[in-house]
């Protein structure tokens, strides 16, 4: 039996994810959650073989719990749920020891042998990854800039580039605007840009939103 713990701050999706894994023979939903934090309570009081969790939550980002995670549980297999593309956080889920990584318009059975595969310890890779992480492994010293960026200054660049503002982005990641600010300041410097604009102009040329 693969025990299964959903994480997701969206608890309409996490009913969804419940009733298509509990559908299957052999998948049992043993925990859930809500943010990174309740995550760690749930896998430090429950016996768990896949998390199967978002990129986006407030608070910890999904990456930084992903790294907590594998961490202190590296037995357990961590499936990394995402409404990005591939390209945008693929290749930073597998590096940081995501076991997979599945766009959320994925069709059900598709998640379910993301789970199975993840849970008989191996790596769950779509073409799409798979192309991704060529690309990354063939560019070797030269990456681009955005890919020297921290895991929160990447989030901070892809969420200015779609348009919202550092107080939307602070209140969606449960930071204060200071902080987002600082990010901002860090990732901008990294890259030498100027200003927003040029951000927006970087990320549309590179792909990085759409």
């Amino acid at each position: 039996m693969i025990r299964l713990v959903l994480a997701d701050d969206h608890a309409i999706v996490r009913s969804g994810l419940r009733q298509i894994a509990q559908a299957e023979e052999g998948i049992t939903v043993v925990g859930e959650a809500a943010d990174c934090g309740e995550l760690l309570d749930v896998l430090r009081k429950t016996e768990a073989d896949v998390v199967l969790m978002d990129i986006s939550m407030p608070g910890k980002s999904g990456l930084e719990g992903l790294k907590q995670v594998r961490e202190r549980w590296p037995k357990i297999a961590v499936l990394m749920l995402s409404m990005y593309p591939a390209d945008q956080y693929a290749v930073r889920s597998v590096k940081a020891g995501a076991a997979g990584y599945l766009h959320k318009n994925s069709p059900p059975e598709m998640v379910i042998e993301a789970i199975r595969t993840v849970a008989r310890g191996k790596k769950y890779i779509t073409p799409e990854l798979a192309e991704q992480l060529a690309t990354h492994l063939s560019q070797g010293d030269e990456r681009p800039p955005h890919e020297l960026l921290s895991d929160r200054e990447y989030q901070t660049m892809v969420m200015i580039a779609s348009g919202r503002t550092l107080t939307q982005i602070a209140e969606e990641v449960s930071l204060s605007p200071k902080t987002v600010s600082v990010y901002r300041a860090r990732l901008l410097e990294k890259m030498k840009l100027k200003n927003n604009a040029e951000l927006t102009h970087y990320a549309l040329k590179h792909k990085l939103v759409e």
